[in-house]
């Protein structure tokens, strides 16, 4: 007999029943009627192969052991024809080998009688997920192979290949994924793509720049504070991993993070329970932690910036993005897709870039790489007059990095002190960056957080 009784929720999903003890058999269809899905009922498994085309289920409940066709045969056959189709399995009397096999033959969970109803609703909702999410993956492999587009991630080059077929891989996982490459690359990019691709789509997405947020409010931006719990806490402030309950959490620039707070954090990616500063109890959440840096994370952990342990914990998988200088042969599809985004954004309606500009694009080493080519790519839009982008309304000074200028600009003399030579280059990058901090950040070589640091101390040091 079933036990228990959950809510009713309205799923819209078909689901076939074989089962040969009609009591049984009734019970669970007037359950999962109740539960929202649509049902068909079959009373052994030969019943069930003539029914599987014509109703085209979602997911088969099947008895294991049944007269005549065997749930496990059923299994085997369905398999043969529909090799997507979920199975959960039932039985009274199941054995760890039946289980096994049962898995092997492609079975999506084995569940005993008598049936627990609260658990039955859990692994339909899981199976419905990975299905969805198995549907998801299989469109998007198939985008990736006509287009070369993988969700917004453009490239047909072996570098981006092998990046999107890990993506592919990982993506349905639980697996905590450590994301590298230079500033530009799309890191946060490739995050929400992982997510997208997920049994977790339809949940939250949470990113947080640890490189943007002063040190003091870290563990508050985090973890979530009680009202009162340190001075300016006026009221209770939810942290980032219970807004990403349920889904996926992005941490990025994860090395700018401070030691203790990566000591903290790696006991929630642990115990999957946090506590808010201020706060007396811990509370359970289900989040899927995605982190990204432009450091070498090796580096990282030996100059202390990056813990080891946090580091292990968090590079389950390790996705490394090339910087577009690596990978010069999909800048022309990168260049239609970025620029059919931002006639969207801007509603100008120009056909596209002539074959001077994509030459000179080819010439240039993009040291702000794809960040950088949409920025260009925008202040050309913006400022075109005809319908066309031509070299004309190229950036001044394109073909440069900013760097190179400024060292153009830059001059030393024999006696000046490395702080003052780095103060003279801080300020020489941020006027060639028109004060753009994020792109002088990146021209330099530094997090943000550096920067207005320093910015902070030449401040303090000229009231001094």
């Amino acid at each position: 007999m079933l036990k228990g009784h959950p809510d009713t929720v309205a799923k819209n999903a078909k689901i076939l029943i074989v089962e040969d003890d009609a009591h049984e058999r009734q019970g669970l269809a007037d359950l999962l009627s109740l539960w929202g899905y649509e049902t068909e009922t079959a009373a052994d498994g030969s019943e069930a192969l003539e029914k599987v085309a014509p109703f085209n289920p979602a997911v088969v409940i099947s008895d294991l052991r049944m007269p005549r066709v065997t749930g496990m045969e059923l299994l085997r056959q369905v398999h043969e024809v529909h090799p997507g189709l979920k199975f959960i399995m039932l039985t009274g009397q199941g054995t760890i080998e039946e289980a096994v096999e049962a898995t092997k033959l492609g079975a999506f969970n084995f569940l005993e009688k008598p049936v627990d109803t609260k658990r039955l609703e859990v692994e339909l909702r899981n199976c419905l997920e990975r299905q969805e999410s198995e549907r998801q993956l299989e469109a998007a492999h198939r985008r990736l192979r006509d287009l070369g587009f993988l969700g917004n991630i453009v490239g047909k080059s072996k570098k981006i290949q092998e990046v999107t077929t890990l993506i592919s891989q990982v993506a349905p996982s639980r697996a905590s994924v450590l994301i590298t490459g230079e500033s530009g690359t799309g890191k946060e990019l490739v995050a929400r793509t992982i997510h997208d691709l997920s049994p977790r789509r339809a949940q939250p997405f949470v990113a947080v720049n640890c490189a943007a947020i002063p040190e003091t409010l870290m563990e508050s931006e985090v973890f979530g504070h009680e009202k009162g719990a340190f001075t300016g806490a006026l009221e209770r402030r939810v942290g980032c991993f219970e807004l990403a309950d349920g889904g996926t959490l992005l941490l990025d620039e994860i090395g700018e993070m401070p030691s203790a707070t990566q000591a903290k954090l790696l006991r929630v990616l642990e115990d999957s329970k946090v506590r808010r500063l201020g706060a007396k109890s811990e509370i359970s959440v289900d989040v899927r932690v995605l982190a990204a840096t432009n450091k070498v994370p090796e580096e990282a952990v030996a100059k202390g910036q990056l813990r080891s342990d946090l580091y292990f914990r968090l590079n389950v998988v390790n996705i490394v993005l090339p910087p577009l200088r690596a990978h010069l042969e999909d800048l022309e599809e990168l260049t239609t897709a970025l620029l059919e985004d931002l006639k969207q954004k801007h509603n100008r309606a120009v056909k596209g870039v002539d074959s001077e500009v994509l030459q000179a694009f080819h010439r240039y080493n993009w040291p702000g790489n794809v960040r950088e080519l949409r920025n260009v790519l925008e202040r050309m839009l913006v400022t075109c007059s005809g319908d066309t982008l031509s070299v004309h309304e190229l950036p001044r000074g394109f073909g440069r990095s900013g760097i190179t200028e400024t060292e153009d600009q830059l001059r030393l003399r024999p006696g000046m002190t490395v702080s003052e030579a780095e103060r003279r280059l801080i300020f020489e990058t941020l006027e060639s960056t028109q004060n753009n901090k994020t792109r002088a950040a990146e021209l330099l070589g530094i997090s943000l957080k550096t920067l207005h640091n320093k910015l902070k101390e030449y401040g303090a040091q000229s009231e001094d």
